[in-house]
């Protein structure tokens, strides 16, 4: 395929990815402001094939006789991509793109730094995220903002489902368009709002279907809208939703269009496998009170519905471990009532220790497959919930994915249930996908048993196992995920890739999978010409949806391949870029710009995402950090290698980092200690307990601490929380702060920091929460930038020979000459955090002693100084 067509393709993934089924569709909200007229909403949406490409409308006018300003709200689902973004002035219209990180963000930056408005994302709810961005609008001008976005429709307890939330807050023209193409024939569609009457939704809403089309349209009249006969506010407020599936004739079906194929398969009328599953519950006592009555409520339910051919058993952890029975047992009707007394008598008590638990549950699993304790064709999964994160026994989150995937051997998938938001909820959904399971939220909410309960009908029914879907030898390039461990009723295996020959006749597709009974084969094959007449339906398909198709696959999986190796894929967690196989550009979870061009008033907005676009390392130069007990990396691209030293000082003291008299860009770190100081110097831990980011030209201050963000412009003063994910713009300087996570500081041309936020366990009774600090572009500092990181910034030179043992085995010394001082080093790691927040990842490299004399200028104690700004 040719390089310029997928120049044209530019994606951006917003936020994590989706392990609950549905993507979800946009509310709309445009915030009214005095003399501002809001008169056109309209979402306008095809489905071709489960793919849907979704543009949302907004119309507004000024009224008023000054310039006033609009905002335009969207709550998008958070495994959307972006496609596009325009604003439209009067007629004229202002095209965005989603562009790769480094030329975005100088974009932005000279944007702001013209004092043009930006934007801003938060999360809102359970699985969206807000779109915003704001326009100042001439008085008597009219605006309109497009936004189109694609996502791929799962199936969910068999169903697809698109989810809307109606929101205008003011009487507007508003509907939406929904236009279905289904090859295989649409069997149903519903549509339903909460928000209004039946007698109301049934003459503003029209539906229908007919072999492989359907149309669902939304239109309410102003009077529709009204809260009362003479009210200008609206009632429509709440959720609107289409559900829909199709025929399913033949439990496969492949499309091919422009030389791509997507194949769909989920077979129906398929006996039950029978399975064995072990619930792994958290009775700590921070589940005391509604969350272990909520959980009690939903395992009885979950009872209920266990079929007499399973096996099952409970593990309870706390400080310790125990078992409702020593082995698996058969869900006959004596050990249901026998384990539903078991639950009710459930009660929390203690610690949380995750790794013994999950370690019982696997070895409970392994021995009934060898002794053969159960059915033969029988398969196994493993369920946890737990509310906190592990503090007694093995309590590392890295060693405990390590014992638990050593545990499993991939013969199993383990699924992790987080209830809700105090929790190290990476590590959960880490240890789940390299496990070949998946973790779900459970939000701490009044239906929090309903979640439960419709988590285990997911996965209670499995139909195959050990499913992979073959094609012919030598024609396929690129394919996605096509093995699965497991096929569960009323979900659907999507498989995507490119053909190698695009002149083929025909092209044929197998699926293989163990039975309840005996293995199954399932075959599939496509006449080319015939495809090419049956997709000839122009009006509903949009272009090349299935090389869009599979590039959503692709990506989704890349991302989830990454989570082995230690890189966190949590919404907003995760820094860098990395690339693809292929010329794609998309934005992973960190941090990149849609730009608007030429628009006078907005001329970029903030994601909250990171773009790559065939660059593995758009850094390439020193990158200076600090972070930990707190110990400083010096990378050196040139040399493949790194240089590390620790700073050793009393609680309290400042170290200056970064003073740049040109810019009069200064940062300075404030160390803490531990809890409980501890009268040995040598062996006390301490951190970076507070950050001041500070430039005299541009007048502005920045305040950083592991509680709060504030930020000084001149006399005016603003405080964020780390629960916001904001992003706030001002005279040439950014600051982005990612929910819990990480905060990007940015201004001018080339120069970016991040901060990132370590959070201990809130009852860690030695550590405090505290601050990493990593410069990411320092192009746009000068020559004369010092500090104990900034000095850095400059090149230099050193040289490591005479490697030879250590006091330490595992940690040789060596002989440094650098800066025309002759040091012994030794050779060890210091963590690097900006891919895993939570476990961090090791960077090798040469640890000079003594607070790194030798390798700074001077000695440590003149960086010394005596207040943050």
């Amino acid at each position: 395929m040719a390089l310029a067509r997928w120049l044209c393709l530019i994606l951006a993934l917003l936020s994590g990815l989706a392990v609950s089924g549905f993507p979800r569709n946009p509310s709309r909200l445009l915030r009214a402001v005095d003399g501002i007229e809001v008169y056109s909403t309209k979402v306008n949406c095809k489905v071709t094939s489960r793919f849907a490409h979704n543009v949302v409308t907004t119309r507004a006018v000024n009224h008023a006789n000054t310039a006033k300003e609009v905002s335009f709200d969207v709550e998008l689902p958070k495994t959307a991509f972006i496609t596009n973004f325009t604003l439209t002035i009067d007629g004229v219209t202002y095209p965005g793109n989603v562009k790769e990180k480094e030329v975005a963000k100088k974009q932005y930056e000279k944007a702001v730094s013209q004092g043009k408005t930006a934007g801003l994302v938060k999360a809102s709810g359970r699985k969206l995220e807000k779109f915003t961005v704001s326009v100042n609008v001439a008085a008597g001008s009219k605006v309109t903002f497009e936004l189109t976005y694609e996502e791929l429709l799962k199936r969910h307890k068999g169903k697809y489902e698109m989810y809307l939330k109606v929101q205008p807050k003011q009487l507007v023209k508003h509907f939406e368009v929904i236009d279905i193409f289904e090859p295989q024939g649409i069997s149903t569609l519903d549509a339903e709002a909460s928000f209004i009457t039946n007698d109301l939704l049934g003459s503003a809403l029209t539906k229908s279907f007919s072999g492989k089309k359907g149309h669902v349209s939304f239109k309410p009249s102003l009077d529709q809208q009204r809260s009362c006969p003479t009210c200008t506010d609206s009632l429509l407020k709440g959720d609107f939703i289409i559900t829909y599936d199709v025929n399913r004739e033949s439990p496969a079906n492949v499309q091919i269009v422009n030389g791509y194929f997507v194949h769909f398969f989920a077979p129906q009328g398929l006996p039950v496998v029978p399975k064995s599953v072990v619930f792994v519950i958290d009775v700590s006592g921070s589940m005391y009170g509604r969350k272990m009555e909520q959980t009690k409520d939903a395992l009885l339910k979950i009872l209920e519905d266990v079929k007499q051919d399973d096996y099952l058993n409970f593990i309870l952890f706390s400080g310790d471990v125990t078992t409702w029975k020593d082995s698996l047992v058969p869900a006959t009707p004596e050990n249901i009532q026998e384990a539903r007394k078991f639950v009710m008598d459930i009660h929390d008590r203690g610690m949380t220790n995750i790794n013994d638990a999950l370690l019982r549950g696997i070895s409970m699993l392994n021995k009934a497959r060898e002794e053969h304790t159960v059915p033969e064709r029988s398969t196994s999964i493993i369920i946890m919930l737990t509310d906190g994160d592990a503090n007694v026994g093995e309590s590392r989150p890295e060693k405990i994915q390590e014992n638990v995937r050593n545990a499993i051997g991939g013969k199993f998938p383990l699924y992790n249930l987080g209830f809700g938001n105090n929790l190290n909820y990476n590590f959960l959904e880490n240890m789940a996908l390299e496990n070949h399971g998946l973790a779900r939220r459970i939000y701490e909410d009044s239906d929090a048993s309903l979640q439960l309960q419709g988590f285990y009908e997911e996965v209670a029914n499995p139909l195959l196992t050990g499913v992979e879907a073959e094609y012919p030898q030598n024609a396929i390039l690129d394919l996605t995920q096509n093995s699965y461990q497991h096929f569960y009723d009323g979900s659907e295996i999507v498989v995507a890739g490119r053909l190698a020959d695009e002149d083929m006749n025909s092209f044929k597709a197998a699926v293989k999978g163990h039975g309840a009974i005996n293995d199954l084969t399932f075959t599939e094959e496509v006449d080319m010409k015939e495809m090419e007449k049956a997709l000839q339906e122009q009006d509903y398909i949009f272009g090349d949806y299935i090389e869009r198709l599979w590039a959503y696959l692709t990506i989704e999986q890349l991302l989830e391949k990454r989570e082995p190796e230690g890189e966190g894929r949590e919404p907003n967690s995760g820094w860098g870029s990395w690339c693809l196989p292929w010329p794609v550009c998309f934005a992973q979870p960190s941090l990149s710009f849609v730009h608007i061009s030429q628009l006078p008033q907005v001329e970029a907005l903030g994601l909250g995402l990171s773009t790559s676009c065939l660059s593995r390392s758009p850094w390439n130069r020193r990158d200076p950090k600090m972070d930990g007990d707190p110990h400083f990396i010096i990378q050196i691209p040139e040399k493949d290698d790194a240089i590390c030293f620790n700073i050793d000082e009393d609680p309290g003291t400042v170290l200056r980092l970064i003073q740049d008299p040109v810019t009069g860009l200064t940062v300075n770190g404030q160390i803490i200690g531990e809890k409980r100081g501890s009268s040995d110097s040598q062996n006390r831990r301490t951190y970076f307990g507070k950050l001041g980011i500070a430039s005299a030209q541009m007048d502005f201050r920045i305040e950083v601490t592991p509680e709060n963000i504030i930020l000084w412009n001149g006399d005016s003063l603003s405080t964020f929380s780390w629960l916001d994910t904001v992003m706030v713009t001002q005279d040439g300087l950014s600051v982005m702060i990612n929910r819990k996570k990480s905060m990007v500081v940015s201004f001018g041309d080339g120069v970016a920091f991040v901060v990132v936020l370590h959070q201990v366990w809130k009852k860690e009774p030695a550590h405090h929460d505290f601050l990493g600090f990593y410069v990411v572009d320092s192009r746009g500092m000068s020559a004369q930038t010092h500090g104990l990181l900034g000095q850095f910034f400059h090149p230099f030179d050193f040289q490591v020979s005479d490697v030879h043992p250590g006091s330490d085995p595992t940690k040789p010394d060596a002989t440094m000459v650098v800066k025309n001082h002759q040091l012994t080093v030794t050779r060890g790691s210091q963590k690097d955090y900006r891919k895993d927040i939570s476990v961090g990842r090791n960077v090798a490299c040469w640890f000079v002693h003594n607070n790194g004399q030798g390798l700074i200028d001077g000695i440590h104690r003149d960086y010394i100084v005596p207040s943050l700004f």
